[in-house]
């Protein structure tokens, strides 16, 4: 392809707030580091046959080992080619410029622009009729005797450890982002994606701070995230880090900010989405702008891995991210704990609903219906081409800057 050769029940990484307030739990300082063994590989290839779970219940249940947990740093090893490219025309590619330009005045300070004197937050997430606690009230399996104090803490710390998980999955990006800006072989992609990093930044500053002073918990990275993210860092290829982060990872992400932006009762916390979501939509448009071009000359194999990548981490996503370390943290049996996620009628709809920015922009890159249509086959099984008639976030991202109303 053209341009794409080089192409115990409490961790020590939280604090937990209980019924009684705080109790802190502080971090061994030791100089620990955890090392990715990744696979190329999200999925077993026997995993790619079906649409069924992407894994045994033993598997899905898989959380982060103490060692993990307690290392402060994780070595991810990856092999790439930094690109100089002296051709310096700006504007050469029009779209990518003028996302670039839109992010110049699209900035933000997360000390300054966020009202950080709301409060409330912890009553929020335990208030059984938040929204977002969607388990407040199951009286499924190990639900059905919880007590109301007992519901407030899941509630707390489900908003927690997804925040937690967001909070990750945006220094994923910063790292992601980073590399394209090494990698990538184009001026007006090396300008925005140097813009991006400066999202991402922020992006993980703003979630650090609201989980440290206003939620009061923190959660280590979901181990199945980690997998994925490890995945998408560490592939040589220029265009992967672009497919699965600003397509695959970014996409599901925007769709999960617009449900927490409509459903949220915190002000504080719509008010950090709301500015999150508009520098997600521009990310995601990046990158469908971007391997549109880059995917005009892929050949009939490289179309089918590319293909074969989205499927394994679109049902990863769809059915890996189960809460995991909320259920081993409270005591609570981990393995029934996630089948009741797994077949809750209102946790299946919202896992549905994430891929309503991944489908269409898979479209618009051409590797929906590209071959003999696998993906599209693989995608109707799961039940969501729906979604392919809907706009692709190259076209719609102007309306989802902080100057537009949602």
């Amino acid at each position: 392809m053209a341009g794409n050769e080089p192409v115990q029940k409490l961790s020590q990484n939280y604090v937990e707030v209980g019924e009684g307030g705080g109790s802190s739990h502080t971090v061994d300082e030791s100089e620990e580091t955890s090392r990715s063994t990744t696979s190329p590989r999200l999925l077993p290839p026997a995993a790619l046959a079906t649409a069924s779970q992407s894994g045994s219940i033993e598997e899905l249940a898989r959380t982060v080992s103490g060692p993990d947990k307690a290392a402060l740093i994780r070595d991810v090893s990856t092999s790439f080619d930094s690109l100089f490219t002296w051709d310096y025309e700006k504007g050469r590619r029009e779209q990518l410029n003028h996302l670039y330009e839109k992010a110049k005045v699209s900035q933000w300070n997360a000390e300054t622009d966020i009202d950080w004197s709301i409060s409330g937050q912890i009553d929020s997430a335990r208030d059984p009729d938040n929204p977002l606690n969607q388990l407040g009230s199951s009286q499924e399996g190990p639900f059905a005797s919880l007590t109301p104090a007992e519901r407030a803490t899941i509630g707390h710390a489900g908003m927690a450890w997804t925040l937690s998980q967001f909070m990750h999955g945006e220094q994923g990006a910063l790292l992601c982002t980073a590399k394209i800006v090494d990698s990538v072989p184009w001026i007006d992609a090396k300008y925005y994606a140097a813009t991006q990093v400066m999202d991402e930044a922020r992006h993980v500053e703003v979630y650090a701070k609201y989980l440290r002073d206003k939620l009061e918990w923190e959660f280590p990275v979901n181990v199945h995230l980690r997998d994925l993210l490890d995945t998408v860092l560490s592939d040589p290829r220029w265009d992967f880090t672009y497919l699965g982060m600003q397509i695959m990872v970014e996409g599901l992400a925007l769709a999960a900010f617009g449900f927490q932006y409509q459903f949220s009762p915190d002000p504080l916390l719509k008010q950090i989405t709301r500015y999150v979501m508009a520098d997600e939509a521009r990310h995601v448009a990046f990158g469908v702008i971007s391997l549109k071009e880059a995917y005009r000359d892929l050949s009939a194999a490289e179309v089918r891995e590319r293909q074969e990548f989205c499927y394994e981490a679109a049902i990863r996503m769809r059915d890996r991210f189960l809460q995991q370390e909320v259920w081993e943290t409270l005591g609570m049996p981990v393995k029934e704990c996630c089948e009741v996620l797994l077949h809750n009628p209102l946790q299946l709809e919202f896992r549905r609903l994430l891929f309503s920015k991944i489908v269409p922009n898979l479209k618009k890159l051409g590797l929906l219906d590209a071959g003999d249509g696998w993906l599209r086959q693989r995608f109707g099984e799961l039940g969501v081409l729906e979604f392919e008639a809907w706009e692709d976030t190259g076209a719609e991202y102007e309306r989802m800057q902080l100057e537009a109303p949602l």
